[in-house]
Order: C-alpha cells, then sequence, then structure tokens
C-alpha cells in the first residue's frame, strides 16, 4: 500500500523534539526567563520612542520596526516549546501548526529585511549626512517599512501554499515547534524537492540581504577615511549596535551545528532591543531619567 493511500485525517500534531531532554522543566524555566525579557527590552524599546517626539525619526523608526519585529518573531514558536517543557502540553491543533509555521517565517524574513534597512539607514546618514533627512523622511520610511512587511508576508505564502494541500501520514513532528521542514516531514510525499525549493529561496534571501548589508559597510568603511577622528568615533558609536544585531542573526546560520534553532530565534530577540537601548544615547538617557524617577518616588514614600 502508498504512502498516499495510508494518509490519515489529520487534527492535531505531537511535538516530539523534546523527548530527549533531561531536565525540561530547567530548559523551561531558562527559556521562559530569555523570553520575557526578549519581550519586555522590545516593548521598552517601542513605548520610548513612541511616547517620545523627539524620537520620531527614521532610525528610530526603524528600531521600533526591529522591535515588532522580535516581539513577533521570538512569538512565533517560543511559548508553544515553553508549554512542553514546563506544562507537558505536547499537541498542537493542525490550523494553529500552520499559522505557527506561517508567523515564524514572516518573522524570519523580517529580521532580516529589518537589518538590511537599517544598513541602508546607516550609509545614508554617513555618506549624506546634510541630505540625510531629506532623503529618508518619516513617511518614507514607514511607506517603506510598510512594503517590506507585505513582501515578506507574500513571500513566505509560498510555504503555506504548498504544505497545505499535502496529505499526512504522520502526526509527530521532529523539531520542537512547527517549523516548516517538521511539517513536510509529516507528509506521505518526498519532501527534498520541496526542501530545495525552499533552501534556494532561503539562501538567495540571506545572500542578498547579507551580501547588501556588507556593501554598506564597504562603501562605509570606504568614506570614513575622510573623517576626522571625532567624526570617526561618533559613527563607530552608531554602527557597533546594528554590527552586533546581525552577528547575532547570522552566525546561527553560519554554523548551525553548534548554535540550533533555539539561539536563532530567542538570540537575536534578546539581543537587539538590549543592544539598541544601552547604545542608542537618546533612548539610553531617558531610561535613566525614568528610573531616577522612580527612584526619588520610592524614597520620598
Amino acid at each position: 500500500m502508498s504512502l498516499q493511500n495510508a494518509s490519515i485525517k489529520l487534527t492535531h500534531f505531537i511535538i516530539g523534539g523534546f523527548d530527549t531532554v533531561k531536565m525540561p522543566v530547567v530548559v523551561g524555566v531558562v527559556m521562559l526567563i530569555i523570553y520575557l525579557l526578549a519581550v519586555l527590552a522590545s516593548l521598552v524599546n517601542i513605548i520610548f520612542i513612541v511616547s517620545d517626539k523627539q524620537l520620531h525619526k527614521p532610525m528610530y523608526l526603524l528600531i521600533c520596526n526591529l522591535a515588532v519585529v522580535d516581539i513577533f518573531y521570538t512569538s512565533s514558536a517560543t511559548p508553544t516549546m515553553i508549554g512542553v517543557l514546563l506544562a507537558g502540553v505536547n499537541t498542537i491543533s493542525y490550523v494553529e501548526c500552520l499559522i505557527q509555521m506561517y508567523v515564524y517565517q514572516v518573522g524570519a524574513t523580517m529580521e532580516r529585511f529589518s537589518l538590511t534597512i537599517m544598513a541602508f539607514d546607516r550609509l545614508i546618514a554617513i555618506i549624506y549626512p546634510l541630505q540625510y533627512h531629506s532623503y529618508l523622511t518619516i513617511t518614507r520610511t514607514l511607506v517603506f517599512t510598510c512594503i517590506l512587511w507585505i513582501v515578506a508576508c507574500s513571500f513566505v505564502l509560498f510555504t503555506l501554499v504548498t504544505a497545505t494541500p499535502l496529505p499526512h501520514c504522520y502526526s509527530r513532528l521532529r523539531y520542537t515547534f512547527c517549523d516548516y521542514g517538521a511539517v513536510m516531514r509529516t507528509t506521505c510525499v518526498d519532501p527534498e524537492k520541496y526542501f530545495n525549493q525552499v533552501a534556494i529561496i532561503s539562501f538567495f534571501l540571506s545572500f542578498f540581504t547579507f551580501t547588501f548589508i556588507c556593501l554598506s559597510y564597504c562603501g562605509i568603511l570606504f568614506f570614513v577615511k575622510i573623517l576626522s577622528n571625532n567624526d570617526k568615533k561618533k559613527m563607530g558609536s552608531t554602527l557597533v549596535s546594528h554590527l552586533i544585531c546581525v552577528s547575532c542573526l547570522y552566525c546561527p546560520q553560519f554554523i548551525i551545528v553548534i548554535l540550533t534553532r533555539f539561539g536563532n530565534i530567542l538570540g537575536p530577540s534578546l539581543v537587539n532591543p538590549f543592544v539598541y537601548c544601552l547604545r542608542t544615547t537618546e533612548i539610553k538617557n531617558k531610561m535613566v531619567k525614568i528610573f531616577k524617577k522612580i527612584l526619588r518616588f520610592l524614597i520620598l514614600h
């Protein structure tokens, strides 16, 4: 009997990626703490930027967008993994699984797009400082960001369209959440063809975004030669934050054997907001003022 004829009516998936974890509660608690820190840090960034009109500038709007992406990205799968580890809830409905797969892919795609547009922003700001605000207005930044979200959502729709119509022969996921690879391995067809298609798309996506970021920094480094030492220091402080975030996103992909999908989801989402909070002067000063007010209130009362 062929696998096609052995297909089952699937209503739920069983998440089996944590079967070999020896201390699930400990791992779950660590993931929960990291997840809460990542979401809280991103929310702080968003609240500070939205509430302060002085921060309504292209660079800060892009930082705010990155914070939204981080929450969207890390919330796509992390709660499911935490639920499996801490509560033992290792099932997820078929529809919820497909939604999770789609949201995760959109978040991963937007993470790359966001860092790419931020590299372009820094390139324009450093090479054309006087024309920067005429080139990158708030309206243009918002429109371009919305276009990237639409492109990412449309781009990832391919995975949902290819996975949904296929018959399923298994209900057990080998991974820790509903990734495209995990869902495709439960189908009754040979997934290699689909894996190759997605791998090609993912490769070109990562290649072009990473290449664009590298070219942006090449242009910046070339321009550095004509800057004064003081200007170089100011420029360096604005670029270090972005470089740290880029490294946290792309390094797990280059050393995927060492850093698995745990690091790929939680790593960038935790590091990005803390890096931009601590290394962006305006946000850091606003945080210090708020903490001083809270401390003064507690002392006086």
